[in-house]
């Protein structure tokens, strides 16, 4: 895409993940929030004015999905509404023409994963999950390393994404209407980014031979803590927790036969990793975010949208039914099960 060229982002709930995303929009030449989709109209009115560019108007609030999609001057849209309503709304957008980039997980279950994918080729209309942690210059880094066989074959992963939040039942994580838990909230990470080590390391990441997972249930049914263990061919394993009654180091470490490369704190919206080998002194890389780390996934949707592409190359369609089979497994060890399922 054109850097002077205008693109025109239209967004669907005004909520907190939202106001990074705008910044990140304002921060990006070129790119500007066009219009806001909300279900109360001075809640998306008072977004607007927050997030309007200097000089140029304050975007335009909708309170009905079919406002937004009929507005020829948005040309892509923003999804951050819960889980549940992840599938209805992109589904609507891509028979309207309107490429999506939807905050993780693209959907709450397989089937509906499965379902998105296959209408966005249908009606070849962009595509993409929000997984932000994916382009962050840190990892560029340690892909880099991993790519280079710097720490040798890769024997282990090891995550941990955990904090402590009271319990309401009426929250989004613990709301099973909302399609709440911690695998889809958090673990997802853990999940996505183990998978990123592996795809490093070995060009693409394989399929796990075995799944095993444990975790205690909050008391409406959602998974409230959730700890697994991955083994794929050749004897790599991968661990993780996550959980929301739970605070860890929230690192992630991948051990190799020479050294380790460790993302020492908050793994998931790092700008620091350590490289440690042997017998030497330990490099560390600072990679600090151009504005707020969701800069990179909105870049890479308006240029492969610019381009005519129906997925991005670094986040592709069968990266996110990869981790919906891994989640779909998981919860069903668990035996969480959702209402619209």
């Amino acid at each position: 895409m054109n850097p002077i060229e205008t693109f025109n982002w239209g967004l669907i709930g005004p909520g907190g993940i939202a106001h990074r995303f705008a910044a990140a929009v304002n921060g990006l030449p070129g790119a500007r929030l066009q219009a806001v989709l909300a279900r109360d109209a001075q809640r998306g009115a008072t977004f607007a004015r927050q997030w309007a560019r200097e000089g140029t108007a304050v975007p335009t609030v909708h309170t009905e999905l079919q406002a937004l999609l009929a507005d020829p001057s948005v040309q892509a849209v923003y999804i951050a509404t819960p889980h549940d309503s992840h599938a209805r709304l992109a589904s609507a957008c891509l028979r309207a023409g309107k490429p999506v980039l939807c905050e993780k997980p693209l959907t709450p279950t397989l089937a509906q994963t499965h379902a998105l994918i296959e209408l966005s080729a249908t009606h070849r209309v962009f595509l993409m999950e929000a997984l932000w942690s994916r382009f962050l210059p840190v990892y560029d880094q340690v892909a880099q390393w991993l790519r280079s066989g710097t720490i040798g074959a890769v024997r282990t992963v090891q995550s941990s994404f955990c904090f402590n939040l009271p319990f309401d039942a009426q929250h989004r994580v613990f709301n099973p209407q909302l399609a709440g838990g911690a695998m889809l909230d958090i673990g997802i990470y853990n999940l996505a980014l183990t998978r990123f080590m592996l795809e490093s390391s070995l060009g693409a990441c394989p399929e796990p031979e075995r799944i095993v997972a444990s975790g205690t249930l909050a008391s409406t049914g959602v998974d409230q803590r959730v700890g697994g263990t991955l083994v794929f061919p050749g004897g790599v394993i991968a661990q993780w927790v996550c959980g929301f009654d739970a605070t860890s180091d929230n690192a992630l470490v991948v051990n190799g036969e020479h050294g380790s490369i460790r993302l020492p704190m908050r793994f998931w919206e790092g700008t620091r990793a350590v490289l440690a080998l042997k017998d030497r002194a330990e490099v560390v890389c600072e990679a600090p975010f151009r504005i707020n780390g969701f800069e990179g996934e909105v870049e890479e949707a308006m240029h492969c949208i610019g381009a005519g592409q129906l997925e991005s190359p670094r986040m592709p369609h069968a990266e996110t039914l990869a981790l919906a089979r891994w989640n779909h497994e998981v919860l069903r060890q668990l035996g969480v099960r959702y209402p619209f399922e």
